[in-house]
């Protein structure tokens, strides 16, 4: 699964987004100081950064984590929504549709998964060789006439080999040379589908502080273990 994530503006991140499509003129222009690029800790619910096309144009936009389907009568937490599982997405009335027409890539930083230590539950920091990565995501707009709302969920697929001592699942990370490919929705389903599959790039994980477990924590996560090879 992916429950938390970062996005910070960073190096890595400008040359991510950049390669995602996003002028960086543009989205700087509108963010000078950089103020939407500073959250060390989004919990579902909250707000993410997320790539998307709209009306033939790339569009950076602020979406909650939590997918709201637009033919549903509107947010709810009844059902888990800011995952959806890649092996069963084209079968769910809630993503299948949006995973069609409604490709997104989440840029992050780093995500978090926990692992069970001594009985307790520790907070590891995911991060690439290259720094941030390109989620795989899909969004949906729903409104009731007066309001409109825009969210999204990441999908997620069984980790590989190397991310199982970490977790089962792993947000389905994408190449960044397919990135265009993915937000196509041109693009053949079955170029679409060979994308799903666990990511074989180098990983490496950082024990954090526990206090990361608290989604109210929003300082820079504090390091209390050696950053490791997956």
């Amino acid at each position: 699964m992916c429950g938390r994530a970062i996005q910070v503006l960073r190096g890595d991140m400008i040359v991510l987004v950049d390669r995602a499509g996003i002028v960086w003129e543009k989205w700087h222009r509108d963010d000078p100081d950089g103020r939407i690029w500073r959250h060390y800790n989004i919990a579902p619910t909250e707000d993410l950064l997320v790539v998307h096309n709209l009306n033939s144009d790339r569009h950076l936009s602020s979406m909650r984590w939590w997918l709201t389907p637009h033919w549903s009568d509107g947010p709810s937490q009844k059902f888990a929504m800011f995952n959806a599982r890649a092996e069963s997405i084209e079968q769910s009335r809630a993503y299948k549709g949006p995973f069609k027409h409604r490709r997104a890539i989440i840029p992050v930083n780093g995500f978090y998964e926990w692992r069970q230590e001594d009985g307790k539950k520790f907070p590891y920091l995911i991060e690439g060789d290259r720094g941030a990565f390109a989620l795989a995501g899909i969004w949906d707009s729903w409104s009731d006439g007066t309001r409109e709302l825009v969210s999204c969920s990441i999908i997620t697929t069984q980790a590989s080999d190397a991310f199982q001592p970490i977790h089962s699942r792993m947000p389905v990370i994408l190449d960044w040379d397919r990135l265009d490919a993915w937000l196509d929705e041109e693009t053949d389903l079955n170029e679409i589908r060979s994308m799903l599959a666990p990511s074989q790039k180098p990983l490496f994980a950082t024990k954090m502080n526990p206090s990361m477990s608290n989604a109210r924590n929003k300082l820079e996560p504090e390091p209390v273990g050696e950053k490791i090879a997956l």
